[in-house]
């Protein structure tokens, strides 16, 4: 069983749309997950904008990978790293502990997540 960031049982994400890096809406990761996709978001119009920027534009859908396209509101499993440039650059987008992996700790501090948790802790 997979453990979040508070070091409890890691919690869902979102079914609809269905995140994670095995589509089964946890922010679940493992050898294969290269992109670390363990930071579950609420996702932003400034950081889709933001991320958008940076070459990876998640808010238009892509029938092909059965990925509907991000609006503001919805929540995703966001690569640690990406989330992270996002903080630094004043985009990050809130951020729901329960959900986010334990993984999520090698590349953001506990304290820097919780500034932008949803979910108090």
């Amino acid at each position: 069983m997979s453990t979040n960031v508070l070091g409890e049982t890691l919690q869902n994400c979102s079914l609809m749309p269905r995140t994670g890096f095995y589509r089964n809406g946890c922010c679940d990761t493992g050898a294969g997950d290269f992109g670390v996709h363990v930071v579950c978001a609420q996702v932003t119009a400034e950081f889709l904008e933001f991320t958008k920027a940076q070459g990876n534009d998640l808010s238009t859908p892509m029938p092909a990978y059965d990925f509907p396209g991000l609006k503001p509101g919805d929540r995703w499993c966001l690569c640690a790293a990406r989330w992270y440039e996002a903080y630094q650059a004043g985009a990050a987008p809130p951020v729901v502990l329960a959900a986010t992996h334990a993984r999520a700790l090698e590349h953001i501090p506990l304290d820097t997540l919780r500034q932008h948790a949803l979910d108090p802790a």
